[in-house]
């Protein structure tokens, strides 16, 4: 018979348990076919404390993965003899950065799966739809620098250091932190095939933005060595403070709201975003300025599969709560408040950021919108019936769109017959750009008809010849190239062939032309004709969204009146060129909004925001099998875009409408997508490819969803589609 551990003649052996509630630990006396729940059972009976321990499960922090299964036993978990287990709560504090940049502290479940703790917490903010949210971790500028493989704490685990290296082999998702000693529970790989299920490799290393409370107890989450024994990631800088829901700064980082202490004022308090964060907070924003860097960004996600607990996330720590998906599912200022303010943050950051492009004049109206957004903010506005007028609204509704379905939409101008398939025709300037050349547009009569465009010499010859070349829309890639200020109404083309994409350019004489053929190709390039139901709809889209570019002749309200801070409504570059006369140019631009209500404001702002060319796509830095360069690989709501790393010129569409599969191979981290034409391999550089994974099944999930279908969120079907298992 053996003592200290080891197992002894009856088969049982010393299981040590700590009770992270009261820094205690105890040895209790186990067998390998003991189940979980027993474990815990006989711990409370130990303790003999009259508490309500409901809350809390084992957490096995060597192995990096809750015993959640409380049926299954210590053997069926590879629990040994040399096991240290935790016995802490399942819910914890969690400090959340919201889309506006304020911090909520929130009571999260640490041990589901962050798709669910997600889902939990947006059901107490009052957002709807939390499938198109996530969490992330919060970035510094060091991160833009490198990709994950070429981080410092990657190099440092190649080359030996015994802090970066402990035996656990990575899991899906490489964004986790390191744990000590003990191998991962085995896990097959393959095509649809998880990893091991265990934390693995060095912490990426995320950006402070608050520290820990001073009373968190010894097997809590201290801030302070690069890798600690729980896996919390380093914090490099002192906290900027925290700005509260009311907008008040408080340089008390300590000084935190929580969803409780809003008593009931929580939608009205999220629904509405203080004009300006704090300068801390302001400061810390990252500023990527190549697509490369904005690349990098995507690093942060989280693994939508696994706990956050298994991510390295410790109580108090922080994480940003972010729209993922840009799908907006049934965006309704009704019952939207709190998420249309939150999509309207995070579009406002976008640009104010330079995460994403736009023009000059785009930025006037969208730092006009801001101003009627700031200014409607401390107006009273007329209150929405949510309940009398629900069933009439929903009424016409249907009734406009069966109108609309059975008149159809633009029909040829020379035709008045209704049983004609709708055309578009005119004459417009074209180019097809080749190398060292410089030809100029010259001008060809067009005609769009069941997704083609063709071209002819003249209006004439369409009558009786030949098209000089018809090109096939669908899937083409279709970039406004609009100047407004000089009269440029341009459409770029970029049409998928067997060399790649081909380039070709459109030149519209006036912006009712370009809405119109704008309107076309946009649909055509989504296998939708001039026949379906949201063309004029799109052509309105389009005028509107000109219109509010127009600078009027002059500014509604006197700028004297206003302190506006220019760098607060414009993103740095346009500052900088329009600097002295920026603040007249936006109030110019705001006379085009200054009837808006404050819900339409924002969701004018968001409607701009999503007609931008480089809209709702997340870019990834990837090599494809069999080629030596970098290039970029583009997701978006409805296809994947392979991109040149520089330029972010589009070499080659692939729609996921033509998509078989998608598979990826956890052991040398490969991912191949199958489509009908052709199949694709690549390897991720900027981020696990488990990421990519995941916006391509989260894309594919929310598709699905419709007003026919039951509204119950599928989280089965989320995680078959997102978490790489079958």
């Amino acid at each position: 018979m053996m003592a200290g551990g080891i197992a002894v003649g009856d088969g049982s052996w010393n299981l040590r348990v700590c009770v992270t509630d009261l820094s205690v630990e105890r040895t209790l006396r186990v067998k390998g076919d003991l189940h979980v729940g027993g474990v815990m059972l006989r711990l409370v009976e130990d303790l003999g404390i009259a508490n309500d321990w409901s809350d809390h499960a084992l957490w096995w922090p060597a192995r990096n993965v809750w015993l959640s299964r409380t049926r299954s036993t210590l053997d069926q978990y590879g629990v040994q003899a040399d096991a240290l287990l935790d016995f802490t709560p399942m819910h914890k504090t969690l400090r959340v950065q919201l889309p506006d940049l304020r911090y909520l502290d929130c009571r999260v479940d640490f041990s589901i799966k962050t798709f669910n703790a997600v889902v939990n917490l947006c059901k107490e903010l009052g957002i709807r739809h939390p499938e198109e949210l996530s969490f992330c971790k919060p970035l510094e500028a060091n991160h833009l620098k490198y990709n994950l493989k070429d981080m410092p704490c990657a190099k440092k685990r190649s080359q030996g250091d015994p802090r970066a290296s402990n035996g656990v082999p990575a899991d899906t998702n490489t964004f986790v932190a390191a744990h000590a000693g003990g191998p991962s529970p085995s896990g097959s790989t393959g095509s649809l095939e998880r990893g091991g299920g265990g934390g693995g490799g060095q912490p990426f290393l995320c950006a402070p933005v608050t520290p820990h409370r001073a009373a968190h107890h010894a097997h809590g989450s201290p801030i302070g060595s690069p890798v600690t024994p729980t896996g919390t990631w380093k914090r490099n800088n002192p906290s900027p403070g925290f700005t509260d829901l009311n907008g008040t700064y408080s340089p008390n980082a300590n000084t935190s709201v929580s969803l409780e202490m809003l008593n009931g004022s929580l939608d009205s308090s999220l629904a509405h975003s203080p004009a300006h964060p704090s300068p801390e907070v302001r400061a810390r924003q990252l500023r990527p300025r190549s697509l490369v860097e904005r690349a990098r960004m995507n690093v942060a996600w989280l693994d939508s599969s696994l706990s956050i607990m298994e991510q390295g996330v410790r109580e108090f720590d922080t994480l940003c709560l972010r729209f993922k998906f840009y799908s907006f599912y049934d965006l309704n200022v009704k019952y939207d408040a709190v998420r249309i303010n939150q999509i309207y943050e995070q579009a406002k950051w976008q640009l104010l950021n330079e995460e994403i492009d736009c023009t000059e004049e785009e930025m006037l109206m969208f730092a006009a919108l801001q101003v009627q957004v700031t200014l409607q903010s401390s107006v009273p506005q007329p209150a929405m019936d949510n309940s009398n007028n629900v069933i009439e609204d929903d009424i016409d509704a249907a009734l406009t769109d069966l109108q609309v379905t059975l008149e159809g939409t633009y029909i040829n101008n020379t035709h008045d017959d209704i049983t004609q398939v709708p055309e578009l025709n005119d004459y417009l300037r074209f180019l097809k750009p080749k190398r060292f050349t410089l030809k100029a547009f010259k001008k060809y009569w067009f005609t769009c008809r069941d997704l083609h465009l063709a071209y002819y010499k003249s209006h004439e010859d369409a009558h009786t010849g030949q098209p000089i070349q018809k090109i096939n829309l669908r899937g083409c890639e279709v970039t406004p190239e609009v100047n407004i200020a000089q009269g440029k109404y341009g459409i770029k083309l970029e049409v998928p062939s067997a060399e790649g994409m081909t380039e070709m350019w459109i030149r519209c004489d006036s912006e009712d032309q370009y809405a119109r053929w704008m309107a076309a190709c946009r649909l055509a390039s989504k296998g939708r004709s001039l026949a379906d139901s949201s063309y004029e709809a799109e052509v309105k889209s389009i005028e509107a969204f000109l219109q509010m570019q127009h600078p009027a002749p002059a500014p509604a309200i006197n700028p004297s009146s206003l302190d506006i801070v220019p760098e607060d409504y414009v993103a740095p570059r346009f500052s900088r060129k329009l600097k002295g006369k920026l603040v007249q140019r936006i109030l110019e631009a705001h006379a085009n909004v200054k009837d808006l209500p404050l819900i339409e404001a924002k969701m004018n702002y968001i409607k701009a925001w999503q007609s931008l060319p480089e809209y709702g796509i997340s870019l990834f830095i990837v090599k494809f099998m069999g080629h030596k360069k970098e290039e970029l690989l583009g997701v978006a709501y409805n296809r994947l875009m392979r991109m040149e790393i520089n330029t972010g010129d589009h070499i080659k569409t692939w729609r996921y409408n033509t998509m078989k599969a998608w598979n990826v191979n956890w052991e040398v981290k490969h991912m191949m997508v199958q489509f009908e034409e052709e199949n694709i391999i690549f390897s991720c550089l900027s981020a696990d490819c488990k990421v990519i994974h995941e916006f391509i099944g989260g894309y594919i999930f929310l598709s699905m969803r419709s007003k026919e279908a039951n509204q119950t969120l599928n989280e089965e079907m989320f995680h078959k589609l997102t978490g790489g298992w079958v």
